[in-house]
């Protein structure tokens, strides 16, 4: 009989939701370790309310309602915090709490230096967890660090697992609801084909948990995709491999197999390197049949001696010849770039965006470096006195909590809101027809703007209000060129549209879009003093109390859902049904709609 009997499994939440819904998790870690030991023990349990705020109070109520005697939590850095708080309230009820994950594997003496933690485990969990559970803390569980007699005792290191294919399926009938969907039912869920990576980037913290590439065979792969599929429901799969294309006929393999067995109902998401897409370019049209519809690719930087610090092996003209390859072949392109390392400057980053637009990107995410403990990165930013923040709430990738040589944590700030602002190609704003369809368009997009500030809980509104507008200034002040060649079927104005995005009543910047022949052309100009009669105009401090007004809760189950919707629009009328009952859709169209009548009312008079 196993020493621990009852355990509850949690896999700490961030401390700020990303509002990208395939970020949010899908409990997969800690379903590993449920199946590790599903049969070793009586029971075993995920808290309700896992994806609201709802979870500690749900964890309490559990723990009150049921035997538990190992409370098991997962924790990444930015989630390291919460992961404390879950112990504090497993120690409440006098329960054995063990944490593990790549934080306390980073960190183990950090984590246990915190009371309410009895164990850590280092390193891959699904072996040493299950034996903790049999055998509860000893020397004999190697991967194991636990206080003793007033001490830390360190069992001997456990090898990463060689086969992989061993590991048991994720027990995902394990995992709670979320958004209204429970179990194997998730819409959007992951995969791992394959465990660490054949390289090692400094800044990712891979290398510490998983060590090298292994690779699951295809037929195992196949078995997991098989457990998913719906015909009648369209997921999101994020193949979440460090890198899914190391292996080339590994992964065709698991294509053909999927295209034979008509295990094709997905949209699928992965990540890997440019140089493996051009491998891979004579299986791209199999990868597409399966599913596959965008590629994460790490670009991290467009300066070549930053490359190499990072220990970065892309080759510039690589990734453009990618972008081209999955482009031809329907699946679209994701570009990643880190800001912020610590040699480059402010001149170096404005160059960010335009040089990911030359290689043809639609999609881009613009991140701050981020020393996560274990890297060999938290070692350099740490040596030059450059870490500004141990917050580990921060650690996210959108907040910086680093300095560079020659900039400050605010001046990166800075730099990330003006790298998405000029990225944007406005295409969205340049098919738009009317004054109403343009502001629209440029409503959402400062709404994602505010919601990616609001993922820095140390940011006020002023300096969300102040940063998104000086971006703006920045760009309209280095005289973009921006155009849109007409379709035959577009209309052509007859009178350029102006919409404002205003600071104050007398500072704005101007959008001006202009019928050219075939062209719309679009200006973004600074403005002092009264707008024109006509026009709409957009009070920004009102777009950013509105965004302030919506929990990130909130905003990740009115994405999730059009997440299934886009995925499944033969099941939209249901869909749309489920969310005009949401109290939550309501409360956003209304604030919404008040923002659009409210930007084509005169210019109000005010003091600066």
């Amino acid at each position: 009989m196993s020493f621990f009997k009852n355990i509850c499994l949690i896999e700490a939440p961030q401390a700020v939701i990303t509002p990208f819904p395939r970020f949010i998790t899908d409990c997969i870690g800690i379903c590993y370790l449920a199946a590790a030991v599903e049969h070793d023990v009586e029971s075993l349990v995920i808290p309700e309310n896992y994806y609201n705020d709802g979870l500690y109070d749900s964890f309490r109520s559990l723990l009150k309602k049921r035997p538990v005697d190992l409370v098991g939590i997962s924790s990444m850095t930015g989630c390291f915090n919460n992961a404390i708080r879950l112990a504090e309230i497993a120690k409440e009820h006098n329960v054995f709490v063990v944490m593990g994950g790549f934080h306390p594997t980073a960190l183990p003496e950090e984590v246990l230096g915190h009371s309410c933690v009895d164990a850590v485990v280092i390193g891959e969990g699904e072996a040493t967890f299950r034996e903790l559970v049999q055998k509860g803390p000893s020397k004999d569980v190697r991967g194991l660090a636990y206080r003793e007699g007033g001490g830390i005792v360190y069992t001997a290191p456990r090898p990463v697992i060689g086969e992989i294919d061993s590991i048991a399926f994720p027990l995902r009938t394990l995992r709670p609801k979320r958004y209204g969907e429970k179990g194997t039912d998730y819409s959007i869920d992951t995969i791992y084909t394959s465990r660490g990576c054949p390289w090692s980037c400094s800044f990712c913290a891979n290398d510490t948990m998983h060590k090298n590439w292994r690779g699951r065979s295809p037929e195992n792969v196949v078995e997991e995709f098989a457990l998913l599929h719906d015909p009648k429901k369209k997921k999101l799969i994020k193949i979440w491999d460090a890198n899914f294309l190391t292996n080339i006929k590994r992964a065709e393999t698991i294509c053909d197999m999927m295209i034979e067995r008509g295990l094709t109902n997905f949209r699928i998401m992965t990540e890997t390197r440019a140089k493996d897409l051009i491998r891979a370019e004579r299986i791209l049209g199999k990868l597409r049949k399966i599913g596959l519809s965008k590629v994460g690719l790490g670009i991290e930087s467009p300066n070549i001696q930053t490359l190499e610090l990072m220990n970065k092996k892309n080759v510039l003209d690589d990734v453009s010849r990618a972008i081209t390859l999955v482009r031809q072949n329907g699946i679209g392109a994701e570009g990643y770039f880190i800001i912020g390392h610590y040699t480059e400057t402010v001149e170096d980053t404005l160059v960010y965006p335009e040089f990911a637009k030359s290689l043809g990107l639609r999609q881009a995410l613009f991140m701050s470096m981020t020393p996560y403990p274990g890297t060999k990165i938290f070692e350099e930013y740490k040596n030059e006195g450059n870490i500004t923040s141990y917050d580990w709430d921060l650690y996210n990738n959108f907040c910086p909590v680093v300095a560079t040589r020659s900039m400050d944590t605010p001046t990166l700030v800075e730099m990330m809101v003006y790298c998405n602002v000029a990225f944007c190609n406005y295409r969205s704003v340049l098919k738009r027809n009317s004054s109403g369809g343009v502001l629209i368009a440029i409503l959402k997009d400062l709404f994602q703007l505010c919601f990616l500030m609001r993922v820095n809980k140390s940011i006020q509104d002023k300096e969300i209000l102040d940063t998104v507008f000086d971006a703006f200034i920045r760009y309209a002040e280095s005289q973009p060129e921006i155009s849109y060649q007409c379709r035959p079927s577009d209309k052509k104005l007859h009178a350029p549209i102006v919409v404002s995005i205003q600071r104050t009543p007398h500072n704005a910047v101007d959008f001006t879009i202009e019928q050219q022949g075939e062209r719309r052309v679009l200006a973004l100009s600074r403005r002092f003093g009264p707008s024109s009669d006509t026009g709409a105009v957009i009070r920004l401090d009102e777009v950013v109390a509105a965004s302030g007004s919506l929990t990130m809760d909130s905003l990740m189950r009115l994405l999730y859902r059009n997440e299934l919707i886009r995925n499944n629009p033969g099941s939209m009328a249901g869909q749309l049904l489920s969310v005009s009952a949401d109290p939550v859709f309501w409360g956003v169209l209304r604030r919404l709609y008040a923002l659009y009548s409210g930007s084509f009312r005169k210019e109000r008079v005010a003091s600066d």
